[in-house]
């Protein structure tokens, strides 16, 4: 395909350009399910007299179709979406980008989704359904597995295939965190266990309680039946969240976040803050999965878009190297300019 892409470069660049743009219009079409014309153009940044001219070349090609309510794709291009999603990688020079992030972080594995975030409300989405993919290529049908919150998370599951797992076992990886019913762990473990046809055990302990409160509610014999198979968890999927982001979910006070700031912290998770270099600067009380737990998992997939995730990203990545990243355009060039300074 190198090849082959390298020619096309210089016989017909043209033809390489036209195709990204069309990529790019069909696949904002299906993120957004049903939109109209002056939306998308609104959305892309595109003028509306060409979106018109685009968008009569994929109806009458049969890749959308268009009704009162908007414009949709259709499944011949779903099909198309699912085909070129490779070749445009390797256009966009995403695929190069995958190998090399994954050897300068240290890690297994790099998706890299061809949006971002700051572009596009409808780019989470886009990384729910790679997570979801490659989650489905490569877990074991008997896996114990933990999920934590966000909206990341919850397009995970939005965005997961119906499948038929009627031996595994889908559990929380850590308590609540207070926030919107729908990003709460809780409710997307039973909304995947839904998806794949999977036992399911919920946690209803809030993530940040007392440890003499957690010590109490652990004798409780439902508690405790979930906290031992979250010390079970062999496939973990979670989103990486940077330290800001989550101390405002855990409702720290503004003091206590100045400290753990100034200590350095980027990033948080299984109850700890860690500096970009991946060193503990904070830790907190948390319920779930634990930091020595994690840094023994061999399945992992961790996923964050957004240039505020890069450092948060870099610092994760020092924790385990098994971790398989899922992330965005715009998170992936920022981490390459963080790496090369490091170099």
């Amino acid at each position: 395909m190198n090849n082959l892409l390298e020619i096309q470069r210089k016989i017909v660049p043209e033809a390489l350009v036209l195709l990204e743009k069309r990529y790019s219009i069909l696949n904002e079409i299906s993120l957004s399910g049903t939109i109209g014309r002056r939306m998308l153009a609104s959305k892309m940044n595109i003028s509306e007299r060409i979106i018109r001219s685009e968008v009569d070349f994929l109806k009458n090609e049969g890749l959308i179709a268009i009704d009162a309510t908007g414009m949709m794709v259709t499944p011949s291009g779903k099909v198309i979406l699912d085909s070129l999603g490779e070749y445009i990688s390797q256009i966009r020079g995403l695929s190069l980008m995958q190998v090399t992030l994954a050897e300068k972080l240290g890690i297994s594995k790099v998706i890299i989704v061809a949006t971002s975030v700051e572009s596009s409300r409808e780019a989470l989405k886009e990384l729910g359904k790679e997570a979801s993919r490659y989650f489905l290529s490569t877990v074991r049908p008997d896996s114990i597995v933990g999920i934590t919150g966000g909206y990341t998370m919850f397009e995970f599951s939005e965005q997961m295939q119906k499948r038929e797992f009627p031996d595994m076992t889908i559990v929380p990886a850590r308590g609540g965190l207070g926030e919107v019913l729908e990003i709460q762990s809780n409710n997307i473990v039973a909304n995947l266990a839904g998806k794949l046809m999977a036992r399911y055990e919920l946690l209803h302990i809030p993530d940040n309680i007392n440890k003499d409160i957690m010590s109490y509610m652990y004798s409780d014999p439902q508690i405790k039946s979930v906290v031992d198979d979250i010390q079970k968890i062999d496939y973990l999927v979670f989103g990486i969240g940077n330290a800001q982001d989550m101390a405002r979910r855990r409702r720290t006070s503004d003091d206590q976040w100045q400290e753990i700031k100034r200590k350095g912290a980027v990033s948080e998770s299984f109850g700890h803050y860690f500096d970009i270099s991946g060193e503990i600067v904070h830790e907190t009380g948390t319920v779930g999965i634990k930091l020595e737990q994690y840094k023994n998992l061999k399945s992992i997939i961790g996923v964050a878009g957004g240039r505020n995730k890069a450092e948060a990203i870099l610092s994760i990545s020092k924790i385990n190297s098994n971790l398989v990243l899922i992330t965005d355009e715009s998170a992936a060039f920022r981490l390459m300019d963080l790496l090369d300074k490091c170099d």
